[in-house]
């Protein structure tokens, strides 16, 4: 049975008594899935024909749901009054780990009927338009690593997330035997993604221990986003129900961190392949102008791809991780890899972790090559060797960094409008202000009895 459900679905499984509960979600500034669960019978009568309403706040809030100053969308001054959530019936699908539950996503509007410009699936949409205006659709697929615990997250909370157990003591990159005691919850994943109507590709171990990457078929970009915070929110979820815990966080300890690779690539709205042609590497005009484009942007959209302080650690020498932008053909030291070939060829973004909203990194993507695409930017040659000792420009090394250069870009306020970059801008400034005023256990350890 599809996990996926049209309306007739829907009302067929409310009326035999196997769906009483339905989720109407979004996902938050954060990529987070918040919402709220109704009856069946509610979502069929009123939610569904007319959208239901969620407190603004919620795409102004720190990662604790503090409500913070600085945004224009939504504070005490202005009340913090309503947003409609208006489902959309093409992302119906069943919960399998969810007894009875069904999920839709929902558009964010105001009571007026005006988008909410900030939402991130809103911010996706109009990248998704831009390209259609060109007679251009866009795939991506996300590869999400993950690390597991044999601890609960309550237990990980109490113990302030010190000392854990994680469920491998080696590295397990590509492991098939000891990344084998992870498969009774491993496989509840994929089975549960499958029966919520994901195309689940398999699973593999990684390098740090108890990490692990599920994939997933590739997929238009809305849809791979919709499921990409669902997968997220439902893996976390599963591993509850069998007494462990994971984290996608990007950087956990000072092992590998957790990477959230984009592939992407356009084709025509006919389905024709538009990427591949007869230039150097097998490429066409646009595939050369869409790579350039991406390149010239990563600095200044790096934001997007690495929203919160952690993001940094993840950008190591010799760690998989990029640290200078340069491109390369099937080069894992880049910060752009390209793969496949005519029909498959793709360009895979290494910049993002675990942490991205994945509607706002892959609208990055697209907004950087469009922005190649309109100025017919040139693609400069690839890089063969170790990108790491290459002498490329760097990456931003802070979030404070990545802020300033996406606050000063012309080519962001072009693409997403001045509410959504000043929307993520004041975001990342309570970001780095709340980390400026921690003190942390690095600063306890060096200077308690030492200093």
């Amino acid at each position: 049975m599809s996990g996926n459900l049209s309306v007739t679905d829907l009302d067929a499984g409310i009326a035999a008594g196997e769906i009483d509960t339905v989720v109407v979600a979004f996902a938050d500034a954060q990529g987070r899935l918040v919402g709220k669960r109704v009856s069946a019978r509610f979502f069929q009568e009123e939610v569904l024909p007319h959208g239901a309403e969620a407190c603004n706040y919620l795409l102004s809030v720190d990662v604790d749901m503090n409500t913070v100053d600085g945004y224009a969308m939504s504070s005490w001054e202005t009340g913090y009054g309503d947003m409609m959530l208006l489902s959309d019936p093409a992302t119906l699908r069943r919960i399998p780990w969810l007894p009875g539950t069904a999920l839709a996503m929902a558009d964010l509007a105001w009571e007026g009927g005006d988008a909410v410009a900030q939402s991130p699936r809103e911010i996706l949409k109009g990248q998704r338009a831009r390209l259609a205006d060109r007679g251009l659709v866009a795939y991506s697929g996300t590869e999400l690593e993950f690390i597991v615990f044999d601890d609960t997250y309550r237990d990980a909370w109490s113990r302030g997330y010190r000392g854990l157990t994680p469920s491998t003591d080696y590295n397990v990159d590509y492991d098939l035997l000891a990344s084998g005691r992870l498969e009774p919850l491993l496989r509840d994943i994929r089975l549960s993604m499958d029966g919520a109507g994901m195309y689940c590709e398999g699973v593999k171990g990684e390098c740090n221990f108890g990490q692990q990457e599920i994939a997933f078929r590739y997929a238009e970009v809305l849809e791979t986003a919709d499921q990409h915070v669902i997968y997220k929110n439902g893996a976390k979820a599963i591993a509850e129900q069998h007494g462990k815990a994971l984290t996608f966080m990007a950087k956990f300890n000072e092992r590998e961190g957790n990477s959230c690779h984009i592939h992407l690539s356009v084709r025509g709205d006919s389905g024709a392949a538009v990427m591949a042609g007869e230039g150097e590497h097998g490429f066409s005009p646009l595939m050369e102008h869409w790579i350039a484009g991406i390149l010239a942007t990563l600095r200044e959209f790096t934001l997007l791809y690495a929203p919160t302080i952690n993001s940094y650690k993840r950008y190591a020498k010799g760690s998989f991780a990029p640290t200078g932008i340069a491109w390369g053909v099937d080069n894992r030291t880049c910060a752009l890899r390209v793969v496949g070939h005519g029909s498959s060829l793709r360009v895979e973004n290494r910049v993002p972790g675990g942490d991205v909203n994945p509607y706002l990194g892959i609208s990055a993507i697209i907004a950087g090559g469009l922005h190649g695409i309109e100025n017919e930017l040139a693609l400069p040659d690839p890089l063969a060797g170790n990108a790491y000792t290459s002498g490329a420009e760097q990456l931003p090394t802070t979030l404070r960094e990545a802020a300033q250069l996406f606050a000063d870009s012309s080519i962001a306020r072009a693409a997403f409008g001045d509410q959504m970059v000043d929307h993520y801008l004041n975001q990342a400034r309570i970001e780095f202000e709340a980390f400026d005023s921690a003190v942390t256990d690095w600063e306890r350890v060096r200077g308690f009895e030492r200093l």
